[in-house]
Parts: C-alpha cells; sequence; structure tokens
C-alpha cells in the first residue's frame, strides 16, 4: 500500500500504538544499555528477568492480593535483588574476561529461569487486569486511545528521563562512569567501586522488571513473553550504540513508530524492518548512531 494512500487517523492511530511498543524497547534497550555501558557485560538474561517482573506481579496478585500499583513497586525490587545475587555470585568473576563468557553465562541463567517458570506454570498464558484507575479509553479526535497503554508510554519516558539524568547529570552518575574506567582511582578516593557495580547491575535489571510489570496487562504473561522482544532490544542497542543511554531511549521509541507505521504500508516487513535497520547502521557506522568510534 502506498503511503500517501493510507487515511491520516489509521496512520496516525498505527503510529501511535507503534510509540507504545517502541516505550517497551526504549525501557528495556536502556537497562542492557546501563548495564553493558558501565560493567561491560552483554546481559542476555534481561529478557527472563523481564518475564519475572510480569510474574512476580501476577503472583502478587494472586497469591497476596496485592494490586498493580503494589507490585510496580515491589516487583522490581525484588528483581533487582536476584540481579544483585546473581552479580555477587556469578558475574563479578568473570568481567575481565571476553564478552562471549558473559553471553553465556546469562543465557544458561535465562534457560534456568524460564525452564522452571514453564514447569510450573506452562506456557499457555497467565492473565493480567488493567487496573481500575486506567482502564477505559480517551477519544483523540482519530482514534480510542486506550488509558492504559497512554500510561505506558508516560510511566516510560518518565523513568528513561530520571535515569538518562542519574548517569550523565549527577554525582553518583559520575563516579560510576569513572569508576568503570579507573576503579584504582576511583577507590583511593575512599568509594566502594565494587558495591556501584552490583548495584548498577540491580538497577539495570529492576528496570527490565520494571517494564515486565507495565507490559502484564497489554501481553500476556508467559515464561516465554521475554524471547520475543530480547532480540528486537538488542537490535535497538546495537544500532543506538552498546552502551548509550541517549541512543537506547531514542532508537527505541523511533523504531517502534517505524515498525507500527510498516504494519500498515507492508506488513510482512514489519517484523524484519528493525533488523534491515541494523543491518545498514552497522555497514554505515559500526559504533551504531549514538556510539563513540573507537
Amino acid at each position: 500500500m502506498n503511503l500517501f494512500e493510507i487515511p491520516l487517523p489509521a496512520l496516525l492511530s498505527q503510529l501511535l500504538l507503534g510509540l507504545v511498543n517502541g516505550a517497551f524497547y526504549a525501557i528495556l534497550s536502556l537497562g542492557l544499555a546501563v548495564i553493558f555501558g558501565l560493567l561491560n557485560v552483554i546481559n542476555f538474561a534481561h529478557g527472563a528477568l523481564f518475564m519475572l517482573g510480569a510474574v512476580l506481579a501476577w503472583m502478587g496478585l494472586e497469591y497476596l492480593e496485592l494490586n498493580y500499583w503494589t507490585m510496580l513497586l515491589l516487583s522490581p525490587l525484588a528483581v533487582a535483588l536476584i540481579g544483585i545475587l546473581i552479580e555477587k555470585m556469578m558475574l563479578r568473576w568473570i568481567y575481565k574476561l571476553d564478552h562471549l563468557y558473559g553471553l553465556l553465562l546469562t543465557l544458561g541463567i535465562t534457560l534456568v529461569v524460564e525452564g522452571l517458570l514453564r514447569s510450573a506454570y506452562g506456557v499457555s498464558g497467565l492473565p493480567y487486569p488493567t487496573p481500575e484507575v486506567l482502564s477505559g479509553t480517551t477519544d483523540v479526535g482519530f482514534m480510542m486511545l486506550p488509558n492504559y497503554r497512554a500510561w505506558v508510554v508516560v510511566a516510560s519516558l518518565g523513568i528513561c528521563f530520571a535515569t538518562w539524568y542519574l548517569i550523565e547529570k549527577t554525582r553518583l552518575g559520575a563516579y560510576l562512569r569513572a569508576g568503570t574506567e579507573n576503579a584504582t582511582m576511583v577507590e583511593s578516593f575512599g568509594i566502594n567501586v565494587p558495591l556501584m557495580i552490583t548495584l548498577t547491575y540491580g538497577f539495570g535489571v529492576a528496570l527490565a522488571a520494571f517494564a515486565g510489570v507495565l507490559a502484564a496487562p497489554v501481553i500476556q504473561i508467559s515464561p516465554l513473553m521475554g524471547q520475543n522482544l530480547i532480540i528486537v532490544v538488542f537490535a535497538v542497542v546495537v544500532i543506538g550504540g552498546m552502551g548509550s543511554i541517549l541512543g537506547a531511549v531514542a532508537t527505541g521509541l523511533a523504531l517502534g513508530v517505524i515498525e507500527g507505521l510498516a504494519k500498515v504500508v507492508y506488513p510482512e516487513a514489519s517484523s524484519t524492518v528493525v533488523f534491515a535497520i541494523m543491518v545498514i547502521v552497522l555497514l554505515v557506522r559500526p559504533a551504531g548512531l549514538f556510539g563513540k568510534e573507537k
């Protein structure tokens, strides 16, 4: 279909829905960028921890009757604690090794987490209700926008901005960046660099869990729900530039919109357009759009 033949309301509505997907891409790729940029670890377990955040939200509602808003706080905290254990017990032993070791280790963690939850709950999916205060739709002129999807965009952008500000504009962020560049010098000022690194990994996976709770009412919860997203999210991080906070957020939002547009213009290409863009970007600029050339 020609782009100019598409009715404007249909085009705008599809672009807005693409922005919702882009919000998920942005917050997930942000967590990956934080972990790689500050710890130099390719965290393939990110998708599993995204899924774990959603499953914990469902378990909180099902077994403890804890509502969505409570689990939006507790689930990322719980996954952050799990991430801290993973970093202290496993990851810190491979920081000086080749990236392949981190990739294989986190892939193994992914298979264990997914296997345990698949054995416990199967793969058919677990429904999670939309919070009552965010149910319904709002007329925005060209479409009826689901209130919950609007909340996803607002919450994701808020968290992304807060994370960028923390890392790029605060003294703590400066310590984190300096600690990854020259840990010995930073430790000479009395700063506990290993603790900062541990907390950074915990924070990165907490972002994934936060995205998982946001996704729970939109995507049916399943032990395999992270598999479909994580490959796209890795492509987003590569396009934006490995370790670039701004690149992760901007690229995630932009690719969500482009993917939404592709579903209208040429639906058959919507599942591959992100990877086609990745190939082109890597050919022209191997470090990514926002990455630093070495």
